[in-house]
């Protein structure tokens, strides 16, 4: 069992930061993925899109074109952040964090359902 639990969202101006952390507990050594997804309002019945994945092996991070170069994935022993910059409309949504075991593939997966467990997600506004 893995308990994850993000925090830091909130309101902001478009251009500004927020920061968001995603607790982790229970942390069994076969989790090598571990991402940030995010669920814009009214978008639901839709997948989660991906924001950002690390591997925990090697630390290899990819992020998803329209947060490349704005957003920073980083993560210690206990927790995993997202350092969100130069923020747009664009960017409101739940976000989430999300843990995967046992993926030894070439890069982490960026389908939601390939993910186990999940955080209850934190709420991100952005204003223009």
């Amino acid at each position: 069992r893995v308990d994850l639990a993000e925090s830091g969202g909130g309101s902001v101006q478009a251009g500004g930061s927020l920061s968001l952390s995603c607790q982790t507990s229970g942390y069994p050594a076969d989790i090598t993925c571990l991402a940030w997804f995010r669920q814009a309002p009214g978008k639901e019945r839709e997948p989660k899109e991906i924001v950002a994945t690390i591997y925990t092996g090697d630390g290899a991070t990819y992020y998803a074109d329209s947060v490349k170069g704005r957003f920073t994935l980083s993560r210690d022993s206990a927790k995993m952040y997202l350092q969100m910059r130069t923020l747009e409309p664009q960017d409101a949504a739940d976000y989430y964090c999300a843990a995967r075991p046992r993926w030894y593939h070439n890069g982490c997966p960026v389908r939601d359902w390939e993910y186990n467990f999940w955080g209850q997600g934190t709420q991100v506004t952005v204003s223009s």
